[in-house]
């Protein structure tokens, strides 16, 4: 009975956390960019259409602030009424008091990892497609559609085959590459061929490059020079097989990627890519990322219930305290992991097992 009656007090406040989170984030992009989806071209129906994909994308930040919301919420109301002090008189262990919201942490935790593993994700490229497709589109029907994304200095070391790319301008919209050089190399790395044309498209359909007005030069790996140069107005190239969207998501944030990205991007890059430990460290965050609900559990609970002895806004101060240290101290340990200065294990999962560690401390000490 006692746990039914904890337990849906803080759902009620739970339930109205996140609604009130993710009624200010949506409000916020609302305000800040329905003017240019409007501009874009975006009917209503494919604005409403983004939002319910965009939100699921909110979901790892918000349930993890709302968990520690709702537990300050549910706790001080329970103190104000004298309940908490009430069941402590009557014998009851802290532990037993608040394990239904311990459980209900454990259970988020649990959804947050399913949540990451494919709704986010998905939540995240999908909604950033439809918003890039509103734009390019509008931007193609006032520039052209060879002018429209350009990514500019476009690189792509292919080590795997031994190829180098390099693109002075890459249209997102089109994939069009323009002033295209590609440079392949044997084992040791010589120079065996050069590709070079004033623009160059990926045929999405046969899997391949297109080249257009260019010129293919022969090299001999032992002396460097060249002993063939042939130019061309187009010619197709079967062995180019490089994804497109693959050489700019190198170039891209990877803390803008989705889990699914970050994997693919792995997958496809050798190991010494100079990249590789920052989506190390990307996929590991956002592995670790649903512990985030036990740790707002962790530093609620004994704060919160030690207000029974003082002022509960000190509890609170506290635990919103403790809230801020866990995040500054990821924010650190990340930057040493990037750096190499420690382990990207260590890095990531470190302020998990501290602030975890803290919590079973102070729990301890107030019960």
């Amino acid at each position: 009975m006692l746990d039914r009656y904890i337990f849906f007090e803080w759902l009620k406040a739970f339930i109205m956390a996140v609604a009130a989170l993710v009624g200010v984030l949506l409000l916020a992009d609302v305000q800040d960019d329905m003017q240019d989806y409007i501009r874009w071209g975006a009917s209503s129906f494919e604005i409403l259409k983004y939002y319910l994909y965009l939100t699921p994308s909110f979901m790892p930040l918000v349930l993890p602030i709302s968990l520690l919301i709702s537990i300050l919420f549910t706790l001080g109301n329970l103190h104000r009424n004298n309940e908490i002090t009430a069941m402590r008189a009557s014998g009851l262990h802290l532990f037993t008091i608040t394990r239904s919201l311990w459980i209900s942490g454990a259970l988020l935790t649990v959804v947050l990892f399913a949540l990451n593993a494919k709704v986010v994700p998905d939540s995240i490229e999908q909604s950033r497609l439809m918003l890039n497709n509103w734009r390019l589109q509008h931007q193609a029907e006032v520039q052209g559609p060879k002018h429209v994304g350009t990514v500019r200095l476009l690189s792509f070391d292919n080590r795997a085959e031994n190829r180098i790319w390099f693109i002075n301008r890459f249209s997102e919209f089109s994939y069009d590459g323009f002033g295209v050089s590609v440079y392949e190399r044997d084992e040791d790395g010589r120079e065996t061929r050069r590709l070079m044309a004033d623009e160059a498209y990926f045929d999405d359909v046969d899997g391949q490059w297109v080249f257009i007005n260019g010129r293919e030069m022969l090299f001999d790996p032992q002396t460097g020079e060249s002993y063939r140069s042939l130019g061309f107005e187009r010619k197709e190239y079967p062995e180019l097989t490089e994804d497109p969207w693959l050489m700019k998501a190198l170039n891209d944030d990877p803390d803008k990627l989705s889990l699914n990205e970050i994997q693919r991007l792995m997958a496809l890059s050798s190991e010494d890519n100079p990249k590789m430990t920052t989506y190390q460290l990307r996929q590991q965050r956002i592995l670790s990322q649903p512990l985030v609900c036990l740790v707002m559990v962790g530093i609620a609970i004994p704060f919160a219930v030690a207000g029974v002895r003082v002022n509960p806004v000190v509890g609170v101060s506290k635990s919103l305290g403790f809230f801020a240290l866990f995040f500054a101290l990821s924010e650190v340990l990340r930057l040493l992991g990037s750096q190499g200065i420690m382990p990207l294990e260590i890095a990531v999962w470190l302020p998990f097992v501290l602030m975890l560690g803290l919590s079973v401390y102070y729990f301890r000490k107030v019960v």
